[in-house]
């Protein structure tokens, strides 16, 4: 039976993301591994999260890689629309993990391979019994209406709400002490930047990993 693999948000921290990778039981042939978002910020390893992810998508050949609130605001960041949020919201810690390879900001510190990952992200990732998003879903609405902010950035009125999405939703976003586990939804940020696990479900059979 195929599995999917979902790891939860990384935010930098490269040492738990090499540590999971290697306990989980993956067929790299045949089973999906999907990453949930906010690969970046508050960490100190940004950048090599992101050329380990980069790597491991070559190595992997069913990969699927979300969109997290953190690379839109990065997104933003570089484009000139929103400085202050990135940088108040962990981006410091992206941007010095670039700089110590390349001290010049205007050198452009970001490598091509790494803006086209960001540039690739998905919004969501569907099967016939899952939906995958980074923070949630509204009620009431179908996948391919939810708006974008709701996608990256909706708490509170996703996760107490009860609605029935048509499949469980796998989501990040909000950290928990440990995976939320309910009858509409899991939740699988465990807060790896706060000094908790990183998580990782193996799905159907709701298995948990965490490092």
């Amino acid at each position: 039976m195929e599995k999917i693999f979902a790891v939860g948000d990384i935010h930098g921290c490269l040492d738990k993301l090499i540590s999971l990778m290697d306990v989980i039981d993956i067929d790299r042939e045949k089973d999906t591994l999907l990453f949930i978002g906010d690969y970046i910020d508050r960490g100190p390893h940004s950048k090599e999260v992101v050329d380990y992810l980069i790597n491991l998508a070559k190595q992997q050949s069913r990969v699927v890689f979300l969109k997290g609130n953190h690379e839109l605001m990065l997104e933003r960041y570089l484009s000139g629309v929103d400085r202050f949020n990135f940088l108040t919201i962990g981006g410091q810690a992206t941007l010095d993990s670039y700089l110590k390879e390349s001290p010049l900001a205007g050198a452009g510190p970001i490598p091509d391979a790494h803006l086209d990952f960001f540039d690739n992200l998905r919004l969501y990732y569907e099967t016939n019994e899952y939906i995958f998003v980074h923070a949630g879903m509204r009620a009431n609405v179908p996948l391919e209406k939810q708006d974008e902010s709701d996608i990256l950035w909706i708490r509170e009125e996703f996760i107490y709400s009860d609605f029935d999405f048509g499949r469980r939703v796998i989501f990040g976003h909000t950290p928990f002490r440990e995976p939320l586990v309910l009858d509409n939804k899991i939740g699988i940020d465990t807060g790896a930047v706060y000094g908790n696990k990183l998580t990782c479900v193996e799905l159907p059979a709701v298995k948990f990993y965490g490092v």
